[in-house]
């Protein structure tokens, strides 16, 4: 047994995940540079869409290669005015759930990430053509102050802004230390969060390149008003929640709270 498979299940999900990553590459060099060109004429907007689409192509190759399959829920949660503000904090353990957030939601999302994102080949370069907010972590304070500035402009726009607030992917059954950077963002912005759980692990392990077939649960909680709020209250209630909700959705990642 490997990874919990036996051998002959388990060879088959590698065969599956190199055909993955060949359909990825394959598809994202054609598609980053028609996005960059086109990004000198069309709106931020639209920019979003067009990356929004190989994504799409990304989950959808997901789903037919590896036979990972979403099952979301609280989807009616989600604000619905076309300029409703929104914080998305959400549970980290794979890239599918990077991959599949743009391709699942209604709104165009700003991404907080690292600027080092920026150097990978195609992708990297793609996203440097989009309106999201890239940090130096070694700004520090200054970082925050930029993330403020950019959030504030984005949300007003209609964007709705994103972070996993463990900063890093977890493993399953694993919590990690919950930052408040997520709700500080939202009490500045005024915009209420929306806290999301994701058992992404189950199918597409930390660190591991061989995924496996299965469910993954996105499940997406009610907004939490941020007016009044102090920012590491608040994510101690962001966090109960998740954590709460990972329990309910895969139960058999924490044996011992059987």
């Amino acid at each position: 047994m490997r990874n919990g498979l036996s051998p002959g299940a388990w060879l088959l999900a590698f065969v599956r995940s190199v055909l993955h990553l060949l359909w990825m590459v394959v598809t994202i060099v054609p598609w980053a540079t028609f996005a960059i060109l086109a990004s000198v004429f069309v709106s931020p907007t639209r920019m979003y869409w067009i990356c929004a689409g190989w994504l799409k192509t990304a989950v959808n190759g997901g789903q037919w290669i590896l036979g990972i399959r979403n099952r979301i829920t609280g989807f009616e949660h989600l604000p619905h005015g076309s300029l409703d503000a929104a914080v998305l904090l959400v549970k980290h353990q794979s890239t599918w759930e990077t991959l599949v957030m743009p391709a699942i939601m209604p709104h165009p999302l700003a991404y907080v990430f690292k600027r080092e994102l920026l150097y990978i080949p195609f992708f990297g370069w793609s996203m440097a053509r989009m309106d999201m907010i890239h940090i130096d972590r070694k700004d520090g304070s200054r970082a925050f102050a930029k993330v403020v500035q950019q959030g504030r402009r984005l949300l007003k726009q209609g964007n709705w802004v994103i972070m996993f607030p463990e900063g890093t992917r977890i493993p399953r059954g694993g919590v990690g230390n919950y930052k408040s950077g997520g709700t500080r963002l939202a009490i500045a912005c005024g915009a209420p969060v929306v806290p999301i759980a994701v058992t992404s692990a189950k199918c597409w392990p930390r660190k591991a390149f061989v995924k496996r077939p299965g469910i993954v649960d996105i499940s997406i909680g009610k907004p939490i008003p941020t007016e009044g709020r102090k920012a590491d209250e608040l994510m101690r209630e962001v966090q109960a929640w998740i954590e709460s909700e990972m329990h309910r959705l895969d139960p058999e990642a924490y044996p011992g709270l059987k």
